[in-house]
Parts: structure tokens; sequence; C-alpha cells
């Protein structure tokens, strides 16, 4: 896959997932860095808001298998992973797979599940595979999960522990709507359903072939050490217990390639690494003021070190090829100001 064909795989599925979802470009253009970046979004925000809409939307645009399951507290492993069971015809012991063999899993409000099962998912999510009864069974490619959370009910449910929330390479928030797209959205949903109407916009295929394409997005050295920089200003911010990870460093490399293949260049600015340093750092940060990190606290904390660290300087990024312009508006950064 070039640059051409990827770029015109992520508009056919952003203007999908438009017919379906009002507004909400900065979120759709995450969500996408996040799936090429091979990696998974927490969706969190008040109920109503869109979250599982935006899912779904996103679920039907690719057209690889989509499972959805609603997490409550009696939800075992064996629910999401599969079971053997007991053939009487046969006499013998057949392996049942569970919604977790897909390419897309919906876990709707994960947080309703209990601890054990919730962890039944750190071996999908990170390795790609799951094991049962001693045997290892490989997942499809792509394998995205998108998980979504009430942060504001807490009756019933059972926060995510930090090493599930790091297997998470963004947490994003939906936000509400504008005065004007909330009258879009009564317009639009009055007398149809537009994400019955909508039809897969991409393969299975194209994907897998599109996140391999994203790993090859270049990243100049220095723009390597303005990573590992902004996670390390992170650890020594005096409010923060526990900083952002080697893995969190990481998530932030991929996340950037996905955001700078969707602007429609094939190589990383630190505008990239700007706009994705909130969503994917903030949720990983552990505060002293308590063992969680608050949403806006821990955004707070990443724009401060994104503040704190120096820029790599202009003339070290030159030399790079031109490319089409981007498909859409500029991403707003993380300072909330939009890119010249």
């Amino acid at each position: 896959m070039e640059l051409r064909e990827a770029m015109d795989l992520t508009g056919r599925i952003r203007r999908n997932i438009g017919e379906v979802v009002v507004g909400k470009e900065e979120v759709v253009d995450l969500l996408l860095a996040a799936l090429l970046g091979d990696g998974h979004v927490l969706l969190e925000d008040v109920p109503g808001t869109g979250k599982t809409l935006l899912a779904k939307a996103l679920a039907k645009s690719l057209g690889g298998g989509f499972k959805r399951v609603q997490f409550t507290p009696d939800l075992l492993p064996s629910d999401l992973s599969g079971i053997h069971f007991f053939n009487q015809k046969t006499g013998e012991f057949e392996f049942r797979p569970g919604p977790v063999f897909t390419h897309v899993l919906l876990a709707d409000e994960i947080n309703r599940a209990t601890p054990r099962t919730q962890s039944s998912l750190l071996e999908c999510m990170e390795e790609r595979q799951v094991t049962i009864d001693g045997v290892t069974h490989e997942l499809a490619s792509p394998f995205f999960v998108m998980a979504t959370q009430n942060p504001i009910d807490q009756q019933g449910t059972f926060p995510l522990p930090e090493a599930q929330l790091d297997r998470f390479l963004m947490r994003i928030a939906m936000g509400y709507p504008s005065h004007g797209e909330g009258v879009a959205i009564l317009q639009r949903f009055k007398e149809r359903q537009p994400l019955a109407e909508i039809g897969a916009a991409a393969s299975a295929a194209e994907v897998a072939a599109a996140q391999r394409y994203t790993r090859t997005i270049r990243v100049q050295d220095d723009l390597l050490g303005y990573i590992v920089a902004v996670t390390e200003a992170t650890r020594k911010h005096p409010e923060v217990k526990l900083g952002a990870s080697p893995r969190a460093s990481a998530a932030l490399l991929r996340a950037s390639q996905g955001l700078a293949l969707i602007r429609g260049r094939d190589y990383v600015t630190p505008d990239d690494i700007k706009a994705a340093a909130v969503p994917v750092l903030a949720h990983r940060l552990v505060l002293r003021q308590g063992l969680r990190s608050a949403p806006e606290q821990g955004s707070e904390v990443v724009r401060q070190a994104l503040q704190q660290v120096e820029v790599p300087a202009e003339p070290l990024l030159t030399g790079l090829p031109p490319t089409e312009p981007p498909l859409t508006e500029p991403l707003l950064t993380a300072r909330g100001t939009r890119e010249d």
C-alpha cells in the first residue's frame, strides 16, 4: 500500500462515519489514528453523547467481523474467550469461540464487569491471542477493541486497573455537540436510522495493509527524542506519582504516525505528536492525590509537559518531500489552537 491508497481508505471510512455521526471530526480522526496504529480505544464520556453509535458506525464501515458485548457483573471470562464443550453426537470435546474472535470488538460499559472478566482481555489486546485450556489461539488481523464507559456512574461498576488502562492506545472523550450539531442530529434521526443504511467502506485486508504501511511513516531521530522527553516530563511532574512508561512512548509514536497519514503525510511533525499526546498519555498517569488519574487533571499534566519540553528546531525537519494536502481540516493541537 502507498500513501495515496491509505489516504483514500481513511477518506472512505471517514465519509461513511459522517453519514451517521454529526460533527466530531477530531474524535473520528483520533479513532482512525488508533486503528491505523494497531491500538485500542477507550471512549469515555457521560451517557447519551454517542459513544456506542460512533463505535458501531466505525465497525460497520469496516468489512470484517464485528461483535458487541454488553459488560455486566455476571459476565465470565469464558463468555468472551469461548469454551470447550462436550458434543454428545460425536462424543468429543469441541471448541466454541467467543466474541473476541472477530476483527472489531465493542466492549460496551466495560467497567460494569468484574476485574476477573476485565483481565481476560489483557492477553487479547496486547498479544493478539487467547489461551484457553492450555491451547493458544491466534486472533484475526486486524483486531481492534473499542470500549466505552461512563465516568460519572460509580454504582455497580469496577474501575479499570492501571494495567488495563495501559492497554488502550487512547482514551477519547466525545463531548457535547454544539447547538447547530444538536439540531442536525434531530433532523438526521427524525425519520430515518442512518446506521442501518450504511455499508462497509473498507475490507479487513485493506485495513491490515494500512496498519502495516503506517509503521513505515518516517519519524526523525530528533522527534523520537521529543516523544521520550515528553513522557519523561510527566514522570517529573510534582503532582504525578507514576508517570508515562516506555510503552506510553511507543503508543505516542504509533498514534503520531497514524495522525500523519490521516493528514496526508508520510512523515511525522511535532504537531502530530502534540495532537496525540493528551489522548495517549493522560489516562496512563497516576496522580499523588489519588490512586487514579482524573481525566481533566491528567490532561493538564500532559499539557504542561508539552509546554516544558523544547520542540525540535524546524531546520531538522527540512529535506522531506512535499505531499498532497490533507483530506480534512487540521486537528486542534493539545493547547487548543489550530495549526497553521
